[in-house]
């Protein structure tokens, strides 16, 4: 006994330390083979970050383990990924390790792959990303095998857990995406004829052609499907599949051929009740269907039979009926009742082309409204045609009453619509209205319209719709929001394609209104650095923003009794908008503004983050008080009008940014204006500037300056406000004005005084003082005035000694100018006396006892007295003559 146990422990230990030792003895060689078996037989690259082998866990087999591997696409599809995964394993006998040193194929037993991503694509010239494999022309069944030696798949069972799966066909426009997907199938691989046992479970998305036809839809599917692998046929035993909550099953079989694929399928429902229908919604339209009652029958009767390939599609003929039917759910009070389906898929050719549904019957009603449809759409997957037939009555605030829609808004109103359309898809893309055939009529009353784009309701009394080939007019519209009261008219010229593919909505427009407040079509937006903060700081730091509608391309010739715009009221306001891509286009706006008339063309964009303006603007005889205590604009482009009482006209034109409101960012205006003013008066005590001026000028009196008539240009641009030098007179004194200020107030002017002589006469001293005002009045000097600081705390400088000094030096050269005159006539008499009085003509005698020489120094002494007593005159230094004989004695 003690022998057999010995014996047995042995055993047990070299068969422990063989499952020990043997990972470390072929994991190598096994590791070595796949990536053979890959280069040989894959055009892919292929990688992972970890290979294990492992006999715990499946003893007596053993386990390949490739971790999170990554399978990357080559040329056509370069750098895409077609698979990748947490985790693939490989299940096989112990004795298939041994035939890693032979010529014979490891045999796989099961597969299991987890967390995986399956990216299957095909491209518009029908090329397919997981067409990977190497030609092997000496192949003769599908392994990854080759004469080297490499797995061959003999698999019993195999499973995908939390796996996604994406399938792309852009050639027919095809895509479908599964999500957590778990399926899980077991069976004979290695038998010719076996039964295949599989469960599937996963979320599904269809989009055919640019449409959504399942949205993460559950999808469930317990199938028998009976393989015959030397034909490639598969047929459909014992199934039941769940499309959400819709049961169906299914019968027939597909056949995988060379050159292309056949099947004939069958499906229906297994039973006719109506919920059958409503499980077929997705979940988050339906919410819970626990407690819904329903009364008649739905019933889905489906076959599929034909040739795929390239060229052809397999006939369909769904139909999808119910009869007499109603819902109820249990929490809301009004029942959908009466309701009809009569509806086909058809397709009787195998050409895509000729794919058609036909709506015969759809009718419902709530209450007393009833709503009916019938139409078709053909060529569904290329150029949808559609005819269709409206025609019913709808209380809007019914439907929240009967079905869980969970609108971001409450909706109501009664709409009434009796018409037809026939279109196609080209068409409204193209923008080609004059293909979409519409007739008859549809109208709203009583609606109530939310959205984040208005801050109030916008209440539609009444609006009817006429519809006409090529285009739909708007007889009437009778709408208010806020304080605002529209009426309007006009043609549009989209209505539909609007509707159906969300292009904007075209038209032109006439709207009247006794009031508009643009107050009314502001919005409140948080900025993104404020979203995750709590409410009420989010609520804090929200600013309103007017916006242009997005959705708008519409011309309007509009009136309005009064504009409201922040605190300002427009009145008798007239023109045209043209609004397009987020922008309005103002051509010849007109208004009573500030006892005046204004005109403006310009533009205003809401599109990009900041808004932005141009603007052409006009005004005639405006008051200045109002329109500087209106306009933030007029008081930083021109701070002196707020002393100035009259009318002014002006030509503005600017362009810049807009705050949120769409007000002006002052600094960012460029731009040039033009002001006249008209019969205008100064009040200093109104400014500050004014007030020092008025002091420190004692000569002037601000309070009778009269400026009416001045004209003045000035420019802005970058926050610096430039005027050009202008003149102006008050009262005789000739004032040029020049500088700049910035919009801050901060300014730098200089004012140039032609100042009259009599205004300093008092400052001049010494033999000028008495001076008559007679004698100034003929002078004029230029008196410079600094003007510094701010316009609420002016520095004020006066060089009042310059302009005296001027003066005296004026004074003084024309005094010398006049003594000279009066000096040089002097002289011409004291010299006409010597020269020609003290000597007669002829007497000869007399004279020539003196010389040349005696004779020039008696004429210079005498002209040097007689210009010393001009000059002692003039200065006041008169003495009494002395005989000069006398002293020359």
């Amino acid at each position: 006994m003690k022998k057999i146990l010995k014996i047995v422990a042995i055993v047990l230990g070299v068969l422990i330390i063989a499952l020990i030792a043997a990972p470390f003895l072929f994991r190598s060689q096994l590791e070595d083979l796949l990536k053979r078996a890959i280069n040989q037989n894959l055009n892919a690259t292929v990688d992972w970050e970890e290979f294990d082998l492992t006999l715990f866990s499946s003893f007596p087999d053993a386990t390949v383990q490739v971790k999170n591997f990554t399978v990357i696409n080559r040329e056509p599809f370069a750098g895409d990924t077609l698979a990748a995964g947490e985790l693939l394993e490989l299940e096989m006998g112990v004795k298939q390790l041994f035939k890693t040193s032979t010529d014979k194929p490891i045999a796989v037993d099961a597969i299991a792959l987890e967390r995986a991503f399956i990216n299957i694509k095909i491209d518009s010239l029908g090329n397919a990303n997981y067409d990977i494999a190497k030609e092997n022309p000496n192949a003769v069944n599908d392994t990854l095998s080759d004469q080297s030696g490499a797995f061959t798949f003999e698999v019993q069972e195999y499973a995908i857990t939390n796996s996604r799966i994406n399938y792309l066909d852009e050639s027919t426009k095809t895509y479908l995406r599964l999500s957590e997907v778990n399926h899980e199938g077991s069976g004979d691989f290695s038998a010719d004829v076996s039964n295949l046992n599989t469960t599937t479970n996963a979320l599904a998305s269809f989009d055919f052609d640019g449409v959504n036809y399942l949205n993460q839809n559950k999808i469930a599917l317990d199938a028998v499907i009976e393989m015959n692998l030397p034909q490639q046929r598969y047929t459909f035993k014992e199934n039941e599949a769940l499309v959400n909550q819709l049961p169906l099953v299914f019968e027939g079989w597909v056949q995988v051929n060379e050159n292309n694929n056949e099947l004939d399928l069958s499906f229906k429902t297994p039973s006719s009740d109506f919920k059958n229908f409503l499980q077929v919604i997705p979940e988050v339209y339906a919410k819970n269907l626990d407690g819904v009652t329903t009364t008649g029958d739905f019933v889905v009767n489906g076959r599929i039979n034909g040739i795929v390939d390239e060229e052809r599609i397999p006939m369909l003929n769904i139909e999808i009926q119910s009869n007499n039917a109603s819902f109820k759910y249990p929490n809301l009070p009004k029942t959908v009742q009466d309701i009809i389906i009569d509806a086909r898929i058809v397709n009787e050719t195998g050409n895509v082309d000729d794919t058609y549904l036909g709506l015969n019957n759809l009718n419902f009603r709530i209450d007393q409204d009833v709503f009916n449809a019938k139409g078709t759409i053909k060529r569904l997957t290329t150029n949808p045609l559609i005819d269709l037939a409206l025609k019913g009555k709808l209380n809007l605030a019914n439907l929240e009453q009967a079905y869980p829609l969970e609108l971001e808004q409450d909706i109501n109103g009664l709409l009434t619509v009796d018409m037809t359309t026939s279109f196609d898809m080209e068409s409204v893309d193209k923008e080609q209205y004059q293909n979409i055939k519409s007739n008859g009529t549809a109208s709203l009353k009583d609606f109530r319209y939310v959205s984040p784009e208005l801050p109030n309701a916008l209440n539609v009394a009444e609006a009817n719709l006429s519809f006409n080939p090529g285009t739909i007019s708007l007889q009437n519209l009778e709408a208010q929001t806020g304080k605002t009261d529209l009426k309007a008219k006009g043609s549009i010229e989209n209505l539909i394609p609007f509707l159906l593919s969300k292009q904007k909505l075209k038209g032109r427009f006439t709207v009247n209104s006794n009031t508009v407040d643009l107050a009314d079509f502001s919005v409140v937006e948080t900025s993104p650095a404020n979203a995750e903060k709590p409410a009420a700081t989010t609520a804090a730091s929200a600013q309103t923003a007017i916006k242009i509608p997005s959705f708008l391309d519409a011309g309007i010739d509009f009136s309005a009794g009064k504009v409201i715009y922040d605190n300002i009221t427009l009145s008798n306001v007239k023109g045209n908008i043209s609004v397009a891509d987020e922008t309005a286009r103002l051509n010849n706006i007109q208004s009573d503004l500030f006892g005046g008339r204004i005109a403006l063309t310009g533009n205003v964009s809401t599109k990009t983050t900041t808004p932005t303006f141009g603007m052409d603007l006009s005004l005639n005889s405006v008051n200045i008080s109002e329109s500087f205590e209106g306009l933030e604009m007029f008081q930083q482009l021109a701070p002196i009008a707020r002393a100035l009482q009259g009318a002014l006209n002006t030509n503005i034109t600017l362009n810049g940014n807009l705050n949120d409101d769409l007000t002006p960012v002052l600094s960012s205006l460029a731009g040039n204006a033009l002001a006249q003013l008209l019969t205008v008066e100064v009040d200093p005590d109104k400014m500050k500037l004014l007030q020092m001026l008025d002091t420190n000028l004692e000569f002037i009196n601000l309070d009778r300056l009269d400026l009416s008539n001045l004209k003045t240009q000035f420019s802005f641009k970058d926050g610096l406000v430039t005027v050009k030098p202008f003149d102006f007179n008050i009262k005789g004194i000739r004032v040029g004005v020049s500088g700049t200020h910035s919009l801050e107030n901060t300014m730098n002017y200089t004012l140039d005084l032609g100042v009259p002589g009599t205004y300093l006469g008092s400052k001049l001293g010494g033999a000028l003082a008495g001076l008559s005002n007679q004698n100034l009045e003929q002078y004029t000097v230029d008196l410079p005035v600094k003007l510094t600081g701010t316009f609420t705390n002016p520095q004020v400088g006066i060089n009042t000694q310059q302009a005296v000094s001027s003066l005296t030096q004026q004074i003084v050269a024309t005094q010398k100018d006049k003594l000279g005159r009066q000096a040089e006539s002097k002289i011409k008499d004291v010299l006409g006396g010597v020269l020609g009085g003290a000597v007669k003509p002829g007497d000869t005698t007399r004279n020539t006892g003196k010389t040349t020489t005696q004779r020039d120094s008696v004429i210079q002494n005498a002209t040097s007295k007689a210009v010393k007593d001009v000059l002692g005159g003039l200065f006041g230094k008169k003495k009494t003559a002395q005989d000069t004989t006398k002293s020359n004695n």
